[in-house]
Formats: structure tokens, C-alpha cells, sequence
């Protein structure tokens, strides 16, 4: 069997503990936003694009495992792993850093990162989402993007659990 070398996206994953030094070389504006990311979909993918265009770079960290457990999104989720959706992510044209983090918000990454653009999906009111007041207190802008498609991983979860009934 032939031998590749890692893929190149996989550069764009970085642990925490190393993701200052990746901030130095992104062009700004930095724009910032976090999630679990289980079963990536269209309103994903927009959603990333749409984030990526209010600046030069978009980070992009992920909940851990662990972390997405105590999110009560269910026993069995994430349905897929840290690593494999890091992959994924960092595959995207529109992701430039993928990062994770472990707690329950990712309130201290926000600070390490200091992002222009600090972003989350519409189902998130401004004042709401964690850092927004630090980060307009910088000078940056904190953004909610509405929606574009009716689809969440829960969803798709609950579609394939019905079919196997």
C-alpha cells in the first residue's frame, strides 16, 4: 500500500498551548467562533464561510469531548471525536486555525486570541454570547449570523434513529 504524507489542512490544527504563536502569522481581522461541530452539515459549512468573510483569518476552536458530554446533547454525542473533527474542520477552505478547548465556555481562548470578530449562530442573542463584552470593550465587533438552513446535527441524529426503527 503507498505512503502519504499527512494532508496538508492538518497543519491548520493546533493545540492551545501552541495557539499564540499561530495568531502571529493569521492576517487580520481575526474572527473567532466555537462549537462542537459532531456531523457537519450545509448550515455548517455556510455559516463558517459567512464567518470567514467578516475578517482576514478565522479561528475556529472545537468543545472537547468531555466537554460536549456536559453539554447534555445526549450520552452517545459526540458521535464523533475530537480528532476526526478537527480533521474535518481544518479540511475547510474557510477555517484557518482549529483549536479546542475544555471547559465549559471558551471564555479564556477568547482572551487569548482577542478576535476583531467574535461570532456564534442566530440562536445566540449578542449579549449572550460568552466574551462579546470583552471583546467590544476592545474595540471589536461581536457578531449572531442568522441561520440560512433548517438543519442541526440533533436533527439529523433524531432522522437516522427514527429510520432504524
Amino acid at each position: 500500500m503507498q505512503q502519504f504524507p499527512p494532508p496538508e489542512f492538518e497543519q491548520k490544527i493546533c493545540a492551545p498551548e501552541t495557539l499564540a504563536e499561530h495568531l502571529a502569522h493569521l492576517p487580520r481581522p481575526i474572527v473567532f467562533t466555537n462549537g462542537c461541530f459532531d456531523i457537519v452539515h450545509r448550515g455548517h459549512v455556510t455559516y463558517l464561510a459567512q464567518a470567514r468573510a467578516l475578517g482576514g483569518s478565522l479561528v475556529l476552536a472545537l468543545n472537547t469531548d468531555a466537554s460536549v458530554k456536559r453539554q447534555g446533547k445526549g450520552d452517545d454525542r459526540p458521535i464523533n471525536g475530537l480528532e476526526n473533527r478537527a480533521a474535518v474542520m481544518a479540511a475547510l477552505q474557510s477555517v484557518d486555525v482549529v483549536t479546542w478547548f475544555d471547559a465549559d465556555t471558551p471564555a479564556d481562548l477568547i482572551e487569548l486570541v482577542k478576535p476583531d470578530v467574535l461570532v456564534k449562530g442566530g440562536d445566540w442573542a449578542i449579549e449572550n454570547i460568552v466574551g462579546s463584552q470583552e471583546t467590544q470593550a476592545r474595540g471589536g465587533k461581536v457578531v449572531s449570523i442568522a441561520f440560512e438552513h433548517a438543519t442541526s446535527t440533533t436533527q439529523t441524529l433524531a432522522k437516522i434513529r427514527e429510520a432504524q426503527k
